[in-house]
Order: C-alpha cells, then sequence, then structure tokens
C-alpha cells in the first residue's frame, strides 16, 4: 500500500519572516531608528519634486504630560503630512511649544514652599520657569516622536527662544503703528484667584454653577418729559424693577437699560393673602415701590416669580424711558435709565437691565454712549475697595454678595432671591469663578480690522464646514482684544510711561529698539536691563524720568504670532500656510488669535484651510476624568500598563489606526475596549500582508509577472478592485475622511482578499508547480496588492507598512515605503511618469507590469460579471454549511455541487467558468471551494437532493463529491489512481510534479 502523507513537502506553502504577531513595543522604535538613520522624513522633505506642503503645528502648552487629546491631534496632522510626503510633496513640519504665561508659573509656584515663593524675584521665577518648560519640551517631544510623528523635532520653535520673541514684538509694533492697539480703562474677565486679566479663550463654563439671582426695586426720583402726564400720578410710590445674578456688582451700579424697541408697564403690586408672611416685599418695599416698571410681555410671569398680584395701570413703549431717574438704594446718588440694545429680552428678568459700566461689556458700551463714568470698586483680589464704604474688604464672591443682598433687605430694595443655574465663566487653570472687572489694560481694537478679517475668513477652506459658521460670529461679535496680562512669565508689552505724568512713551524708535535688544538676549533683558538701557539714546537725557511697565502679553498674541515668527521667518516654509489644524475650541483661540494678528498686520488670514476636530470622550460619551477614573493614557495603550494582562503594549499603529477610525468632525470615545477591536483590525490587516508575503517569497515581478493581455479573468476583476479600492482610499486621504479609508481598506483585506481572493488563490498558490501559469498569474495580482496596500495604510499605520515594505522578498522600489510615492492604478505610464519624477536610476525598471500604456484597470462590465459569481458563491457557501451542520460533509472539498441558473445569459458566463479541459486557471469549483460543479440545463436533477436552496437567480444543491480524496490537494477526482507512478494522485497534481501544471 502508497504511504499517505508524503507528498506534504511538494505544497508551495507560505515562506516568510514577517512575524505574525506585531511586537510593537520591539519593533516600532526599531523603525523609527531605521527611518531616523536613513534620514527618509528630512531627505523626502528636501528633495520630493512636488510643490511645498505647510501644516503649522498649533503650540501645545509645555506644562505637563500630553494626554489623549494630544495624540489624537499630532496623529491627525502626521497622517496628513505623511499622505502628501507620498504624493511627493515638500512637507516641512516644524512642531511648536507655548512656553509662557500662567499655566507655566502656577506649575513652577506649586512645587515650591511658602517662603521660597515670597522671596522670588522676577527673574528668578522667570529662570525657573524657562527650565521647567524646557523639560517639559523634552518630555512631550519623546512622546510625540513615539508616536510615529515626523517633523523637524531638532528644531522645533519654542515662544520662549529670543527671535521667536522678537517676531512677536515686530506684530505688537505694526499694529501700534496703524493704531490697532491702545490703553484703556476697560471691563475685562478677571481671576481673583490668579490676579490677571483673562481672554475668553482662557475661560471655561463648568455645568452647574448656581448663582444668587436677585430682583430689586430702584425708586424713581424723575419721569422723562414724554411720560410725564402718563406716569407722573405714579410718583414717588414708583420704582424700576431689575433682576441680576451678580449682586455684587450693585455698587458700580449707575443706569438701568431698557429695550426702546420692547413695550413696558406701571404695575400695582400687592401681596397676595397667603404670601403676606413669606414675600420678600416687605414693608419699605410696599411703602417706597408700590407701582414697579417692568416689561409689559413678563408681567403675568413677573406675578408668580414674586407671589404678587400685580396690575397693569398703563403701558408705553420702552424708547419713552429715556431719561427718567432713580436713586440707588445703598448710595447718594441718582442715575438714569438708558436705551439699551437687543441684549435687553423678556427671556428672563424684568426687562430692565441693571448696567455697572465697570463690570460689563454691554454696560461699558451703553455707559459709552451716555458719557457714564467707569466705577469698579473691586481690588485684585476680588475685595470692595474703599469706595463702597461699610462694604470695603469683603470679597465680591463671597461675604461681599451677601452683605449687598442684606443691604437692599434692610433698605427695602429687595424684591426677590432665588438661585439661578446658568453657564457662568471660570478661570480655566485654577478652576475658580471670575469676575467682569474694569481695570487699566492694553487692548487690540478689533473694530479697526474686523471687516478685513470677516473677509479673509470666507477666504479659508473650513473642515468641516460649520467650522466657518462658528468662528464668524466669534468675530463680527467680540469686542476688543485685551493683550495684557499682569503676570512675570511672558513677553513684555515695550511700552515705558513717564513718572511724572504716567504719558505712554511707546513708538518705532522704542519698539525697534527694545525688539533688538529681545533678539539679542531674550526678553529676559526687560527685567535684566536698566530703563536707560531699553531706551533709545534720544530718550536717555531728554529731561524727563521714565519706568518701563510691568504687564506682559496674553498667550494668545504669543502663539497667534506664530505665522510671523515661524512660517513667515523661517526660510524653508511659507506664508500663508498650508493648514491649521486645532481642536474646535480653538475657534476662539489659536485660530482666531492668528487671525487676528495676520490680518491686522498684512490684511489676510494666515492660513489656506483650517480642520478641527473634537473632544475625546470616554466608552460611554462621559468627559475623561481622573475622579471618575475613566482617562485613557496613550502612553498606556502604546507600552502597556502595570498589568500588562489587563493594560497589554498595543503600540503606537493602533492608537493611529483609532486616530482614522472616528468621524473627528465631532467628539469621539475612547476606551478599552475600542482599542481591543482597533486591534483586531490591525491585525487582520498583518495577517493578510504576511499571506501575500509568505505567497511571494519565489516571485521575481520582473521575471515572473504575467502581461495584463493575458491574465484570466479572475486576476483582472481583483485588478479592477484595486483600482476601486485604492481610488477610494486616494479620496478619503484626499478630502480628510480618514474614517473612509479605514473603513475601505478593513474591508478590502478582510473581504476582498482573505474571504474572497485568497481563498480561492490558494490552489493556485500551493498546488500548481512553482512556475506555472496560474500560480505565476495569481502572484502578479499578489504582488501587486501588497505593495499597493503598504503604501495605503502607510499615513496611518506607518510602522505597519515599513515592517511589510521590509519583507518585501524581491527587488524594492525604494529603500523606505514612503519613498515608493503614492499608489499606483492605472498601469505602466503611470507608474513610469511618476519614478521618472521622482528621477530613479532605471524609469524602466518593474517593466514586469507590462500593461499597455493606454490602459488601465477600470473594468465595470467585467466587475459586474464578477459581483454575480461573488453572490453565487455566498449562496453556495450557505448550503454547504448547512450539509457541514449535519455531518454530508467535513471540508467542502468533500463536496459536489449542483446549480441550475435560471437566466440563460448568466448560466453561459458560469458554464464558462467550469470548461471540461484546459489550463483551468478559472475553474468555477476553484470560486467555490469545491471539488466538483456541475452546471444543470434543468432543475428537475435537484428534486431528489437534500441539501438545497432557491433564490431568484439560481437553485443551488450539495452532494457528496465523487471520486476519491488526492493525498496532495485533497480535492476529491475520479482520476485518483490513474498515474502508476502516483496512485494517490489526481490529474491535476500528477502534472504539477511534473512542472506542468
Amino acid at each position: 500500500m502508497t504511504e499517505t502523507g508524503k507528498y506534504k513537502d511538494t505544497v508551495n506553502l507560505p515562506k516568510t519572516n514577517f512575524d505574525m504577531r506585531a511586537n510593537a513595543i520591539k519593533r516600532e522604535p526599531e523603525i523609527q531608528k531605521f527611518w531616523e538613520e536613513n534620514n527618509i522624513y528630512s531627505r523626502l522633505s528636501q528633495e520630493n519634486p512636488g510643490e511645498l506642503f505647510i501644516l503649522h503645528d498649533g503650540p501645545p502648552y509645555a506644562n505637563g504630560s500630553l494626554h489623549i487629546g494630544h495624540a489624537l491631534n499630532k496623529i491627525l496632522k502626521d497622517i496628513i503630512n505623511r499622505y502628501q510626503l507620498l504624493q511627493g510633496r515638500k512637507v516641512r513640519y516644524v512642531a511648536g511649544w507655548d512656553c509662557h504665561g500662567l499655566p507655566i508659573e502656577l506649575k513652577v509656584l506649586q512645587n515650591m514652599k511658602q517662603a521660597e515663593r515670597q522671596n522670588l524675584t522676577p527673574l528668578q521665577l522667570r529662570q525657573k520657569a524657562k527650565e521647567f518648560a524646557l523639560a517639559t519640551v523634552d518630555d512631550q517631544r519623546n512622546s510625540f516622536k513615539r508616536y510615529g510623528v515626523w517633523g523637524d523635532w531638532d528644531n522645533p520653535y519654542l515662544t520662549l527662544k529670543p527671535e521667536y520673541e522678537a517676531a512677536q514684538i515686530g506684530v505688537f509694533g505694526q499694529m501700534v503703528l496703524k493704531g490697532y492697539i491702545y490703553r484703556g480703562l476697560k471691563p475685562v474677565h478677571w481671576s481673583p484667584s490668579s490676579k490677571t486679566a483673562l481672554a475668553e479663550a482662557e475661560l471655561e463654563y463648568p455645568e452647574g454653577h448656581v448663582s444668587r439671582s436677585i430682583y430689586a426695586a430702584f425708586p424713581v426720583t424723575k419721569v422723562a418729559e414724554k411720560l410725564q402726564s402718563t406716569l407722573g400720578e405714579y410718583l414717588p410710590d414708583l420704582g424700576v424693577a431689575i433682576w441680576t445674578t451678580t449682586p455684587w456688582t450693585i455698587p458700580g451700579n449707575l443706569a438701568v437699560a431698557v429695550n426702546g424697541a420692547l413695550e413696558y408697564a406701571v404695575v400695582e403690586v400687592s401681596r397676595t393673602s397667603e404670601a403676606k408672611h413669606e414675600s420678600a416685599l416687605d414693608a419699605k418695599a410696599q411703602r417706597e415701590c408700590k407701582y414697579l416698571i417692568v416689561a409689559a410681555e413678563l408681567v403675568e410671569r413677573l406675578a408668580a416669580v414674586l407671589d404678587a398680584e400685580l396690575t397693569v395701570k398703563v403701558r408705553f413703549p420702552g424708547q419713552d424711558l429715556e431719561h427718567t431717574s432713580y436713586r440707588h438704594p445703598l448710595f447718594d446718588r441718582e442715575s438714569p435709565v438708558v436705551v439699551g440694545g437687543d441684549y435687553i429680552t423678556t427671556e428672563s428678568g424684568t426687562g430692565l437691565v441693571h448696567t455697572a459700566p465697570g463690570h460689563g461689556q454691554e454696560d461699558y458700551i451703553v455707559g459709552q454712549r451716555y458719557g457714564l463714568p467707569i466705577l469698579a470698586p473691586v481690588d485684585d483680589n476680588g475685595n470692595f475697595t474703599d469706595e463702597v464704604g461699610k462694604f470695603a474688604g469683603l470679597n465680591v464672591l463671597g461675604d461681599g454678595n451677601q452683605a449687598i443682598i442684606d443691604a437692599l433687605l434692610e433698605a427695602g430694595s429687595l424684591l426677590k432671591e432665588e438661585p439661578y443655574q446658568h453657564k457662568y465663566p471660570y478661570d480655566w487653570r485654577t478652576k475658580k469663578p471670575t469676575i467682569f472687572r474694569a481695570t487699566e489694560q492694553w487692548f487690540a481694537s478689533v473694530a479697526g480690522f474686523r471687516e478685513e478679517a470677516l473677509k479673509a475668513i470666507n477666504s479659508v477652506t473650513w473642515i468641516p464646514d460649520q467650522g466657518k459658521n462658528r468662528i464668524t460670529p466669534m468675530v463680527a461679535e467680540r469686542s476688543d482684544w485685551c493683550i495684557s496680562r499682569q503676570r512675570t512669565w511672558g513677553v513684555p508689552i515695550p511700552v515705558f510711561y513717564d513718572e511724572d505724568t504716567g504719558e505712554v512713551l511707546l513708538n518705532a524708535e522704542t519698539i525697534a529698539h527694545v525688539q533688538a535688544i529681545i533678539a539679542e538676549k531674550g526678553s529676559d533683558a526687560w527685567w535684566e536691563l536698566s530703563v536707560e538701557e531699553l531706551l533709545p539714546a534720544a530718550y536717555r537725557n531728554n529731561g524727563r524720568k521714565y519706568r518701563r511697565g510691568t504687564d506682559t502679553m496674553d498667550v494668545w498674541f504669543d502663539s497667534g504670532s506664530s505665522w510671523a515668527a515661524v512660517a513667515k521667518q523661517r526660510p524653508e516654509l511659507g506664508y500663508p500656510v498650508d493648514m491649521y489644524l486645532e481642536g474646535s475650541d480653538q475657534h476662539r483661540g489659536w485660530f482666531q488669535s492668528s487671525l487676528l494678528t495676520s490680518v491686522a498686520v498684512h490684511g489676510i488670514a494666515p492660513y489656506k484651510t483650517v480642520l478641527t476636530h473634537g473632544f475625546v470622550l470616554d466608552e460611554q460619551g462621559r468627559k475623561m476624568s481622573k475622579s471618575v477614573g475613566n482617562v485613557v493614557d496613550p502612553q498606556i495603550i502604546i507600552n502597556g500598563g502595570k498589568d500588562q494582562k489587563k493594560e497589554p503594549p498595543y503600540g503606537a499603529d493602533v492608537l493611529r489606526l483609532w486616530v482614522s477610525s472616528v468621524d473627528y468632525s465631532g467628539d469621539v470615545r475612547l476606551g478599552s475596549n475600542i482599542i481591543k477591536q482597533l486591534a483586531d483590525v490591525r491585525n487582520k490587516i498583518r495577517n493578510t500582508a504576511r499571506f501575500l508575503l509568505g505567497s511571494l517569497h519565489d516571485f521575481d515581478p520582473q521575471k515572473d509577472a504575467v502581461p495584463l493581455d493575458k491574465l484570466p479573468d479572475l486576476d483582472l476583476y481583483m485588478l479592477h478592485r484595486i483600482d476601486e479600492v485604492f481610488n477610494e482610499v486616494t479620496k478619503a486621504f484626499e478630502s480628510f475622511q480618514f474614517f473612509r479609508f479605514f473603513q475601505t481598506v478593513q474591508n478590502f483585506c478582510v473581504v476582498d482578499l482573505s474571504n474572497f481572493y485568497l481563498d480561492i488563490a490558494k490552489d493556485r498558490l500551493y498546488i500548481s508547480a512553482p512556475d506555472a501559469f496560474r500560480r505565476r498569474s495569481c502572484q502578479t495580482i499578489l504582488h501587486v496588492a501588497l505593495e499597493n496596500l503598504a503604501i495605503a495604510i502607510a499615513p496611518v499605520l506607518c510602522h505597519t507598512a515599513e515592517d511589510i515594505w521590509q519583507h518585501i522578498p524581491y527587488e524594492k522600489l525604494s529603500q523606505s515605503v514612503f519613498e515608493a510615492g503614492w499608489v499606483w492604478l492605472h498601469g505602466l505610464k503611470d507608474y513610469q511618469q511618476k519614478r521618472e519624477i521622482r528621477k530613479s536610476a532605471t524609469t524602466d525598471r518593474h517593466t514586469y507590469y507590462l500593461m499597455k500604456q493606454d490602459e488601465n484597470w477600470h473594468n465595470p462590465k467585467l466587475a459586474a460579471l464578477w459581483n454575480t459569481f461573488r453572490q453565487l458563491r455566498t449562496d453556495v457557501n450557505k448550503v454547504m454549511e448547512q450539509a457541514r451542520v449535519e455531518k454530508l460533509i467535513g471540508s467542502s472539498l468533500e463536496a459536489k455541487t449542483l446549480i441550475y441558473v435560471n437566466d440563460e445569459k448568466v448560466r453561459t458566463a458560469i458554464r464558462d467558468l467550469n470548461p471540461v479541459s484546459g489550463n483551468g486557471v478559472d475553474e468555477l469549483r476553484y470560486l467555490l471551494l469545491t471539488s466538483q460543479v456541475e452546471i444543470l440545463d434543468s432543475p428537475e436533477k435537484l428534486t431528489d437532493v437534500k441539501y438545497t436552496a432557491t433564490t431568484e437567480d439560481w437553485i443551488i444543491g450539495v452532494v457528496n463529491a465523487d471520486g476519491q480524496k488526492c493525498d496532495r490537494c485533497w480535492n476529491y477526482s475520479t482520476h485518483v489512481g490513474e498515474s502508476e507512478e502516483h496512485p494517490l494522485l489526481c490529474e491535476r497534481c500528477v502534472p504539477a510534479l511534473a512542472g506542468e501544471f
């Protein structure tokens, strides 16, 4: 008896050193070292033949470890940059860091003892802040590099560098000379906890803030002339009713504003009998304000709020109230009723707005129109000053608020107090409430260039589109930009003040002199040098004494000047840049500060395209929080946690794959389950590539590739699918819709390759003779699929792609996958042109494609037919599974498939796949993975078959295969045993051993 199993060594199984496991914690650093040693990024960024592409980096704060939002941001940038490199463009990515400001200053102070902090000089604080920032930059840079992010890491831009600071001073100076910078007393967001003014972008609005809101009545002393005949009879018992959520601002009240377009009413107030003992309308209020002026639309609601009966006595337009006067309930002064703007509504309150020009933006604007003074009796700590008498020293966010409420009650002015939950600004660093407070600050007059800024917004491409809708109203409605901060660690505002008069010295000569000093010595010079050294010669002995300003610039002015300090200043870059890419919160932050400074100086936006992404939430859609315990650390994803069974190391590519998988235009989710699923996807892509690599171990494209005009239909169909798939991938990258890349590549690897083509290909690859046509034809397709797959995933799975590329067993196109150029889809002509552009040493290299120059792989007619065949395959598998479950067969090769096709044309096409003789490349049985297939002329033969399925297209039956099992290919055949030399082999395997099949 002949021994079975002796032919296993004659099967052409895959051979490759490409590891089944990613082993990313070891392999990824090795690949990064390969890139670095061979200068792949730097060479491509300089030598690529295409045009310049500049994605300008938005600087993260150098004040701590990176979080998952940083990873999302930097990896998105790197995906775009790597794709542009593969397209042949000169990509020069300069990473940056924001190194000044309160976040770093606070970190330094928190690490010091109280005694050390008290004795700290400005220069000592600045030195410690600089050291902290530079150490953090190094730490963050190493993390970014571990993510696989390419860039000029040896020469980043830092806002603390002298050349950067000098360029920033230059931007400030140009805005001064154009009249856009001024000093003024205006209300700004002030943080008592940080003791500095804040920009809107430095605020946050936490959920759940509750204010103590009050309704109060201010007694009217004089009625406007237009209303004397109408309202005169209600004096002296008439009051204006106001509502506020900040009772502590009442001492700063200098007006009450109404909306001229609304209708108002005088209402008579009387308590309900049930409320006589509980109402806040005490006897004094009843005596002084029997009648109240309120918005007519709010009468019914106010009656419920005040628990009183409000009877309308007379109605009149709000405009007519202008020039009415009232008496302040706590201080001996009279103030006017003024006409405000659309901010006065009937959505809440009384329709009349308590107006304190020193404590509110709209209040300030209205006050300026009416010539009101600016009163803000609150100091840097948030305490009342001596201007408010008995309230002096009380903190406005604490006891001061209560004291004002008590005083209003005592004065008979308080109508009602109730808690009010709303959004209230907090200092985003200290997490404590801010106040609106008028202080002397430096401002940029946005009004001076607002229209130019709005035009510039329209010239920019916003991705997604709603980005334009977000930033436009912010710029259209924003007030002047407060650019001064009361901090030590920052770029100084280069201003001098006359010691005697306080007059400002700030002109082209003084700015240029300070700029030159800072360019040479850095901004420490502002504190190190004497005033005389900081002044130009003409001002040193002019009979006047000067002192230097102590304010530093808002850090948003720092980062907002980066277009000038980096893109415009570095010769290898350009201005305006191609793209800014940051989180959606930067519409009010960096996007806007960059836009305003650039437009103010040059009249154009600093960017051509702005792409924004959302925030990272946990798997349940909750904000990540240490207290909740749902924070995802990118370092743990990459390197694993302390318990690596619970938190295994996935490597950077899984993190990068997550970035490509989400729709970043909104908030995105991440957690351990999501990461595990993405690791599985990475592994599937990797295993697909491993099979391709192993199946090409003996393939030399230059000798073995089959020409296009000789490829069988199945292989031509796969070329069509490759064309479709990688065109779709290209569109995904071009439109920055990376989730489309993710879905397309995943589907291609799993559905088109693993579950379809490679499943069919195994017989051709394993069983045929090594040099057989059917095998070489299949390998021709596999090598095209492999190279395109490696290149297509390279922007995202950069380490995996390079790992694949380094394991290609034949002569590669290039040393690195990133030198190969983007995927080629349309045959030899396009392929060779790309190599000629790259000035390849041999432009006729890889002529193994052998494709006619006027042809491409796109073949929709053939694709339609093969989509039908694929549906047939799916339906046959369903019947096969039924037969397998009921033990008729084990392997599908134990089966014979019977098929009746309803449509005659389709039947003919399918029969053509099932020739009685021929080379057998496209035999239907290989498509269906069954030993035999019979195409029936009528369905009667299926009548007695147990395992069948009927669709509108065909009837399918499965029976046991005829013949015996071949010991080599495991197919069943009636010809097994016909060969005397190989009695266990079928009619295919005998010639295969002789190199003939």
